[in-house]
């Protein structure tokens, strides 16, 4: 069962027209089950319109601070998003599961990092910066893509860290929408990455790459990053939007499956479609089962196969290594066989 926390609003700031930033009160009693690493998520529910809502947000601030704060920017026909940026109040509840995500950065002295962001990716990332500052001799640099300055999230505490660790923290904006004598133009692409590891920083030697932002951004620049020498294994990202293409849709047929669901300790069989995803069929059949996205982003309904065979249509954070265990996302996974076995809890 997902455990969420009742939490209240403790501030709200408008960080730029279209985006928030929330910073929640956490009762002493369960400070330690909110203590979180860089670049972890929160998945937060909310009922409304009589709808049960549950959408994944970065944590942006500090692991040193004692504070949990989330950005959210409104998207458009986002139902939490337009909730959040226009209704949501000091002083409100929201439900908020404890800290989780794979995406996360734990410094080390000596160590150089690279960062690549746009629009809203920067909320993990700046945690990330925050705790590389904070806790070691290591430097991050930074190159943040955005329409303008007026639609840089947390463009002035960036500034401000850079002036506080001149020589750890290098930023350097793009804007598609402004010219700016501070920073490059157009969008984040390989010309500006190969700029920044080719020239600008040709004497560095980058130990990680942390990237965050749409999956276009995310394919040029781990690319662009592979062809000068950055292993896959040292790059690491997270998606905030995926394409709307899909995959292995001809291995998806119109049949049914037995499925033993394993979570929280109880086995519960039922049959589904397999034209369903495991994740739906779970919810319809009134399981608990964990999720946030629903959209192959975040990584809350990872599961373990245990017996038959699924596909997911869409993979864009699980590893070889953890596909070959058996690892699937449920919310983009289809059973391919009459029956088929999962484990919540084995994860």
């Amino acid at each position: 069962m997902t455990k969420f926390y009742t939490l209240s609003i403790q501030e709200i700031n408008k960080e730029t027209e279209d985006a928030v930033s929330i910073l929640f009160t956490i009762p002493a009693s369960i400070k330690e089950t909110f203590s979180f690493v860089a670049g972890q998520y929160v998945t937060l529910k909310k009922e409304i319109k009589g709808e049960e809502v549950r959408r994944a947000y970065s944590i942006c601030s500090s692991p040193n601070s004692g504070e949990l704060k989330v950005a959210v920017k409104a998207v458009e026909k986002g139902i939490f998003s337009t909730y959040a940026t226009t209704e949501l109040s000091v002083g409100d509840e929201l439900e908020v599961t404890a800290p989780e995500g794979k995406f996360v950065l734990t410094p080390a002295n000596g160590k150089n990092y690279i960062g690549f962001a746009a629009g809203s990716g920067i909320t993990p990332v700046l945690s990330m910066i925050s705790a590389v500052l904070e806790n070691s001799d290591a430097t991050f640099t930074l190159i943040y893509g955005n329409k303008s300055v007026a639609d840089t999230i947390f463009y002035h505490q960036l500034n401000e860290l850079q002036g506080k660790y001149p020589h750890q923290f290098k930023l350097h904006y793009v804007f598609s929408r402004e010219r700016n004598e501070d920073a490059l133009y157009g969008r984040i692409d390989k010309g500006h990455v190969n700029y920044f590891v080719k020239n600008r920083y040709k004497e560095i030697t980058f130990d990680g790459a942390f990237l965050c932002g749409p999956e276009e951004m995310i394919h040029i620049v781990s690319e662009t990053l592979q062809e000068n020498g950055l292993t896959k294994d040292a790059i690491h990202f997270e998606l905030f939007t995926t394409s709307a293409s899909e995959e292995n849709t001809d291995k998806i047929k119109d049949g049914i499956t037995q499925i033993t669901v394993m979570l929280d300790d109880e086995e519960i069989t039922f049959d589904m479609k397999q034209t369903d995803t495991i994740l739906a069929a779970s919810l319809r059949n009134k399981l608990d089962a964990p999720y946030s996205c629903q959209g192959g982003v975040c990584s809350s309904c990872i599961a373990k196969v245990t017996e038959g065979k699924a596909v997911m249509t869409k993979n864009s954070i699980l590893t070889d290594d953890e596909l070959e265990e058996g690892l699937i996302l449920t919310c983009m996974a289809h059973p391919t066989t009459p029956t088929i076995a999962i484990d919540y809890d084995e994860v």
